[in-house]
């Protein structure tokens, strides 16, 4: 009778574990036998086994089950936040879903333009904040004002290629800097930073980029995505170095530039005030990220954004003009940072 009773559970047994609906018997197992539903796991992930793993009662994943090539990260930087339902037990059985992914998608560069002491009273008990603070003291420190899985309020209004409001998206490091004071002519004179500073930033920045897997097209500059309202954090940011020395944001590749500019020089002053070609220029703009919206005129919005594109990639003039060499920096970064 046992015997039989043991063939039947065993045929329940090798049914349920091939059925795709994962379906409940209530038929006789031996006492030492646990089954579990089937999952779709990946090769080599053992989904038999909780990997969220508890330290004081606070619980942690730590790993990645889900595909890099798309985007995808199980991957919690912290303690997992959970709902507690009164009356009701939230249980991990089944976690992590691996169709996920990171809020944070952007990095923004900030100056203060303000001191020290200012600049961390302002960033932590006004309406303004930011994720990371690089002070100017000469330290080994990197002040954290906000939880990198809450929005900061630093971006303001802002937009880059498709996307809008970049607080929601983004991390924000402000950076320890006077700014700009204008001189007689009205031109902006910018402070320098500090190396030390510098090297901080690009610490910070390269683990940053490293962990949420921020692509090169989406580490910019506060201008970059506000040019008609900002200037930070300038011309005097390394941008170049930081691209060479640490492989962080984009630069453009100076061959293609070259050719860009050979062609430029030809016809370029001949149609510069044509419509047709400052529509052209205005649509290379847009493409590239910039929220410009073409017009034919050179208008203040797009002298804005032309300042804002040399003050990241040509800061050796900055005057919001469009001339040969500029535009043949902007063709060379639409050519190699295409809009996907």
């Amino acid at each position: 009778m046992r015997k039989t009773l043991y063939i039947i559970g065993l045929s329940v047994f090798v049914f349920s574990c091939t059925s795709q609906k994962n379906v409940k018997t209530t038929s006789y197992r031996p006492k030492t036998s646990t089954i579990q539903p089937k999952t779709t796991v990946k090769p080599g992930v053992d989904k038999s086994k909780s990997q969220v793993t508890n330290e004081r009662g606070v619980e942690f994943f730590t790993t990645n089950i889900a595909d890099p090539a798309k985007n995808d990260n199980t991957i919690s930087y912290g303690s997992l936040v959970s709902a507690k339902p009164a009356g009701y037990k939230v249980v991990k059985t089944y976690f992590p879903a691996i169709a996920q992914n990171f809020r944070q998608r952007y990095l923004i560069l900030h100056y203060t333009a303000l001191p020290d002491d200012k600049s961390i009273t302002v960033l932590t008990q006004q309406a303004v904040s930011a994720h990371y603070l690089v002070n100017n003291s000469g330290d080994n420190e990197i002040y954290q004002l906000v939880d990198e899985n809450k929005r900061s309020y630093h971006a303001g209004v802002s937009a880059w290629r498709a996307d809008k409001n970049l607080n929601d998206t983004s991390i924000g490091i402000e950076i320890v800097n006077s700014g700009y004071t204008a001189d007689s002519t009205g031109k902006k004179i910018f402070v320098s930073f500090n190396d030390d500073q510098i090297k901080k930033v690009a610490a910070l920045a390269k683990d940053i980029i490293t962990r949420y897997q921020i692509p090169a097209t989406n580490v910019l500059a506060h201008s970059d995505i506000a040019p008609t309202r900002k200037q930070d954090p300038g011309p005097l940011f390394p941008w170049k170095k930081l691209y060479d020395e640490y492989q962080i944001g984009m630069w453009y590749d100076e061959s293609a530039k070259q050719s860009f500019y050979d062609a430029a020089q030809i016809d370029f002053a001949a149609k510069y005030n044509e419509p047709s070609f400052v529509f052209v220029i205005q649509t290379a703009l847009q493409k590239f990220g910039y929220a410009v919206e073409p017009s034919g005129k050179w208008d203040d919005a797009t002298k804005s954004t032309i300042e804002a594109l040399q003050y990241h990639f040509r800061p050796q003039n900055y005057d919001g003009i469009m001339d040969a060499e500029t535009w043949a920096i902007l063709q060379a970064l639409n050519q190699k940072y295409p809009t996907k």
